[in-house]
Order: structure tokens, then sequence, then C-alpha cells
């Protein structure tokens, strides 16, 4: 076992303790079966599955795209406030659950306004739960907007305007959906309209798109955050400036493996990413779809990787300096980490 360890046990219990932030999560990836179901019954909503044990089967993917079909498929369930309620408050107890103290959550408003779902109805159910969650455990948290990439630049511009009464509410920005064909520099004047607005810049970025993806949502989005980011390790320029620059990766193992970008976990760039001096941070993405929130993904990639006390260490660290949390914020978790470490 590596440094601090007597064994994977004792690595697990470490994961379970540690405090930590999560910076890529789609609120609507952590529908889970039953919820799906629960929800389907109670909107009248027929959904193409006979039983929970049928919706996880259908959970076999072999790219982006496959599971993107079911993902916007099985949303169709979310009609009211209170289903919006009951997602966002199922996935804020899993999260308290594993010693996440922060969440910086996605939400893909055009996924609901296209079925005629009021953009006020997702904002006040989601974040009536993360309050909720807030009040009762402390967990904080902040919202960012998705616009879909394979939609276009207009909706997205159309998306934003009825973000506006909603701001103080709304942290930034992000672009996800299908990537390839559909490269940051499509988004480039709503993104700078976001900035302009004073809201943070996230993108999905090398994923499955090339490095140059990444490069322009460095150059031309402005981003704050790229998210993914694997096929940055592709380009040794790239890699440099984004060590240089202190980018934040939100690497996503469990994901990436389910959706094939990794053909096994052994094989995750996640240990070539922080000794390359990149900031990387471990998250779940659609932890419904793709098999474990955040502390299975801390775990299935320490344990393929032999990760030391010292990399999960860094990695909780750098999913607070990587937050958008104040520096006063960042400095007391920063501290907690220290503690506990």
């Amino acid at each position: 076992m590596p440094d601090g360890f007597a064994s994977a046990a004792d690595r697990a219990t470490f994961i379970a303790g540690l405090p930590k932030a999560e910076l890529h999560l789609h609120i609507e990836g952590s529908l889970e079966p039953g919820l799906m179901f629960e929800l389907a019954q109670r909107n009248g909503v027929a959904i193409p599955f006979a039983s929970v044990e049928e919706v996880r089967a259908a959970y076999a993917f072999s790219n982006l795209q496959d599971f993107l079909d079911i993902y916007y498929q099985g949303m169709g369930v979310l009609r009211t406030e209170q289903d919006f309620h009951d997602l966002t408050a199922a996935y804020v107890a899993r999260a308290h659950a594993d010693n996440v103290r922060h969440v910086e959550i996605f939400f893909d408003p055009q996924g609901h306004t296209e079925r005629g779902i009021a953009f006020a109805t997702v904002v006040a159910g989601i974040t009536r739960a993360l309050d909720a969650a807030e009040a009762r455990h402390g967990l904080t948290s902040k919202l960012i907007l998705c616009f879909l990439r394979h939609l276009s630049e207009a909706e997205a511009e159309a998306t934003l305007d009825e973000a506006l009464p909603f701001l103080d509410r709304i942290a930034g920005v992000g672009l996800d959906s299908s990537e390839v064909g559909h490269p940051p520099a499509k988004f480039e004047r709503v993104f700078a309209r976001a900035r302009a607005l004073g809201l943070k810049i996230v993108a999905h970025a090398g994923e499955e798109g090339p490095p140059a993806y990444v490069r322009e949502a460095l150059d031309l989005l402005k981003v704050d955050r790229i998210d993914h980011g694997n096929r940055s390790l592709e380009d040794p320029a790239l890699v440099a400036r984004l060590a240089a620059e202190g980018m934040t990766l939100t690497v996503c193992p469990l994901s990436n493996l389910k959706l094939c970008v990794v053909g096994d976990m052994a094989a995750h760039p996640l240990k070539t990413m922080l000794d390359a001096g990149l900031k990387a941070t471990v998250n779940s993405d659609d932890p419904s779809y793709f098999g474990g929130y955040v502390n299975a993904n801390y775990q299935a990639v320490a344990d393929a990787l032999d990760l030391s006390k010292a990399d999960l260490v860094t990695l909780a660290r750098n999913s607070f300096t990587g937050s958008f949390l104040s520096d006063a914020d960042k400095a007391k978790h920063l501290a907690a980490i220290d503690a506990y470490a």
C-alpha cells in the first residue's frame, strides 16, 4: 500500500471521512431509477421500462450519445417544482453522506423549457432543496446553468434571457451535451454576454472532443474551469499551459469508464494529470447513470491507480480551491482537510 495506508480498507475509511467539494454534477443525472418510477406515476408519464431493473439494464453505453439519448428520456418525468425539489433533495442527502461540504450543481433548463416546463419551476424546486440542505447540514451550494451545445447559440441566448430574473441564484454558465461537432467557438458571443453579467464560466471540453476544444474554451469562452479535459493530455503544450494557469479540471472517473472514454480504470489519466501538475478534481457527473456518487469515484480511481494519502488530500484541496467559494470559505475548508489529514 502507498504511504499512510495499512490496507485498502484503511484507504476507503480515509476517503469516506475526507472533507470534499463536488464541482461536476448534473442534477438531472442524479435521477435514480426508483425516483424515476415514482415521478412517472405521480405525473402520469409513460416510460418505456417495466421495472427498476429494466432501467438499470438500459444503462449500458458505448459512447456519450448513447447516454444522452436515455438521459433526455429520463428527465421527461420531471414536471413540477416538487419533482425538482425531490430530485435535488435526494442528491444532497447522498452528497452529505459522502462528507461533501460544498456542491456546484449543473442544471439543463433547455431540457425542461422545450417540454413546456417554466424556467421558474425548475429553479424554485432545485434551490428550495439546496437551501434546506444548507440549513440542515451546512452543505453550501452554487447553481450553474448549462447550455445544450447540440442546440443553437440563439437558443442559448434565449435561455440566458430567461435566467435574468434568477441571477441572484445562478453563479455561472456552462456548456454540456453532445461535444463532437459542437465546438466552444459556436457559443463565443453568449458566453461573453454571461461573463459581462458577472457569471462564472465553465465548459465541457476534451471529453470526446479534441484538445483544440479545450484551447477554444480557454481562449474564446475564457473559462474559469474546464469540465473533464482528459484529452488535453494529447497536447504537451496545452498541458503545460493548464498547469501554469492553475486551471481546474473537473474529472469524472466512473463516467469516463461507463462512456468508454477509458477502457479500464487502471488506464485512467488522473494520476498522470496530478504528476503533470494539473489541478484535477474527482466528481460523479451523472451518478445514477454511471454507478456511483463522489466517494465511489474516489474509491474506484484510488484502488485502480493506487493513489497515496497525499494524492487524495491534493484532490480534495483542489475541489475547494477550484470552487467558486470566497477565499475565506476556501481557507476554512482547507483547514478542515489539513486537520483531518
